[in-house]
């Protein structure tokens, strides 16, 4: 069995038939390309290739390229099993709505043909709940009704916005003595759910512990009744949910609770090192992620960069890094020291350490279609040599130095709003040159709206450590 057939084998496991996971992974291999080249490749006949591929189009797996001859281009790998988990998903849900409509028929059936049937014994429920205004509804009652606790795991983001939305209804449990416990993950800001809490439990009357690697997410009501989060993204607050009052269930989740905060650290008590808080920020990065980094150190951007870029090379992943306040064999020493196998990682193709003279500005001159070309062909390049995606960040001062900060706007601008490639990207700015240039405060103003996300790197006065924050 080829490599190919033993990886379209493992593919089909998400939900694809064989022929279209061999064609899927073809196209991944090859890049952009024609059906005559997945033929030979994938070993199947052009007439079924052309049968397959407007199946795996029709999926979102595949992309058509204009052109003659026609071209197809495929959804990097990561994407599509995101999508094809997704997709079963949906199948499952579509099934449980099927199943809770067919719920009333099944009861009836069965209390006209058996006279038995205790009518005082409780029944239990199911209930899918995929309109947002029904899960508002539902869980504002059963914050409402809760008598003497309730038990949360979710993410931090999800659970901050789950507070937020039913402020009011947990600012109400104070006087009936409702104990409230929460487990999730530590956010950036340590003290965003403990603020947000403190509003509701004055005095700290509530239970927080943070801790990782919650495989459900779940909110119980008085050890009674549960809303399970289904959906990926969301959670109790908005996402699909699965309602259930179900004993033996019930029964496991909060053996699950339990397991869980026991073994979970108290937020009081709670402390995240500097790289530990450095590696946090870098993993929830996401493809498209357009990030700006501000430092006030050579070290601190080293830190975090070199983190950044370690991360992604250990995941498989090709790197790029455009040096500009730094030499390229500057930072190629700096990484070795810091445990990055440079040599080995340039030479598999996974690793560019680059000047910004051959990339960002060439004689003396930026042309954005340039650069925004060079940054998909490198894209393009990486996925054809089989890389799970790519990382990449760019020392900006070059373009201080060269007196070129509206063009740098422009780009920022551009590459966060137009350049549609599933990378993740951090542009490194020193604060002293910020703070060098005219208007730093509108030209930061400007940064800052063309990216998602910011983060400050700095020398902790007092400890002398890294630290990073969101802003």
């Amino acid at each position: 069995m080829s490599e190919l057939e033993q990886s379209a084998k493992m593919l089909s496991d998400f939900g694809l038939t064989p022929y279209e996971a061999k064609v899927y992974l073809a196209v991944v291999k090859l890049g952009t390309t024609s059906a005559g080249r997945i033929s030979k490749l994938a070993r199947i006949r052009r007439e079924e290739v052309y049968r397959t591929l407007p199946k795996l189009e029709k999926g979102g797996l595949v992309d058509r390229v204009l052109g003659r001859p026609v071209k197809v281009k495929a959804l990097p790998l990561e994407d599509a099993l995101s999508k094809l988990i997704a997709r079963k998903k949906e199948e499952s849900d579509r099934h449980i709505l099927e199943l809770t409509a067919k719920k009333n028929d099944v009861l009836s059936t069965f209390r006209g043909t058996d006279e038995e049937i205790d009518k005082n014994e409780e029944i239990s429920n199911f209930v899918l709940i995929s309109e947002r205004d029904a899960m508002t509804k539902r869980t504002a009652s059963l914050i409402a009704g809760a008598k003497s606790s309730i038990d949360i795991v979710d993410s931090s983001e999800n659970v901050a916005r789950l507070l937020s939305s039913y402020a009011d209804d947990f600012g109400r449990l104070k006087s009936r003595n409702v104990k409230v416990r929460i487990l999730t993950d530590c956010p950036d800001d340590e003290q965003m759910i403990p603020r947000t809490l403190d509003k509701c439990f004055p005095g700290h009357s509530f239970s927080l512990k943070y801790g990782d690697g919650f495989p459900s997410r779940y909110v119980v009501f008085d050890g009674r009744e549960a809303m399970i989060v289904t959906s990926t993204e969301g959670g109790a607050a908005e996402g699909k949910c699965l309602w259930t009052s179900d004993g033996s269930l019930l029964g496991l989740i909060e053996r699950d609770f339990e397991d869980h905060f026991r073994t979970s650290t108290d937020w009081k008590t709670f402390r995240l090192s500097s790289s530990e808080k450095i590696t946090r920020i870098l993993k929830r990065l996401r493809p498209r992620d357009h990030v700006i980094l501000v430092y006030d150190s050579q070290v601190a951007k080293r830190n975090t960069l070199f983190n950044y870029i370690k991360a992604g090379l250990e995941n498989g992943e090709a790197a790029k890094y455009i040096c500009s306040e730094e030499t390229p064999d500057e930072i190629r020493r700096g990484m070795e020291q810091f445990g990055v196998e440079v040599r080995e990682y340039e030479k598999s193709g996974a690793l560019d350490v680059l000047s910004y003279d051959g990339f960002y500005i060439r004689n003396g001159e930026f042309s954005m279609p340039e650069v925004m070309t060079s940054w998909d062909n490198l894209y393009r390049e990486a996925m054809t040599d089989g890389f799970r995606g790519m990382r990449v960040t760019g020392e900006t001062g070059c373009f201080i130095q060269h007196q070129m900060v509206p063009q740098l706007i422009q780009y920022e601008q551009a590459l966060h709003t137009f350049l549609d490639i599933p990378m993740i990207a951090i542009c490194a700015y020193s604060a002293d040159m910020l703070a060098r240039i005219d208007n730093p405060i509108d030209v930061y103003s400007e940064l800052v709206k063309a990216h998602g996300k910011v983060l400050f790197a700095g020398k902790d006065s007092l400890m002398g450590r890294i630290e990073i924050r969101k802003a």
